[in-house]
Formats: C-alpha cells, structure tokens, sequence
C-alpha cells in the first residue's frame, strides 16, 4: 500500500552507520577504513561544517552510509 503525504513531509530512508578510520583526505573527501577490505568515500555533515570540527587522518568516526550507494557516505560523528 502507498500512503500518501502531507505537504512537507519526506519519506524516511535506512541509513547503515558504521565505525571507521579516516585513512586519507582529498579536497574535503575522506576515505574511511570500515573494516579490513572494505572503504567509504564520505564527506562531512551539515553539523559538523557548522560547528567547525576538525577531522584528520587517523581519527575514528561514526559514517552513514546509503542504502543505494554503499560506496560514499557522510560522517555524522569523530570519537574522542
């Protein structure tokens, strides 16, 4: 069954949020180590831009990654 939306509603996607390395940077894109063979592409959520939080090679963060490219992805969190 479809349900229809109100106006200004959005339809909620699953997101996977995983825990990586940062293994390099490019031109604000990170490479994220996930696990022994598998990487992410991702780049830096609105809120962490906003509240200037800096990332470097060698800090873990929390990634979403998407259900239909699990290829990128965006960090949304860098652990203490």
């Amino acid at each position: 069954m479809t349900e229809r939306l109100k106006k200004g509603q959005k339809i909620e996607r699953e997101r996977l949020e995983m825990e990586g390395i940062i293994i390099s940077t490019n031109n604000g894109t990170f490479e994220v180590k996930i696990s022994e063979n598998y990487s992410v592409l991702a780049t830096l959520s609105g809120k962490i831009r906003i509240n200037g939080i800096k990332v470097l090679v060698g800090d873990t963060v929390r990634v979403e990654v998407s259900e239909y490219d699990p290829n990128r992805g965006r960090i949304i969190y860098r652990m203490k």
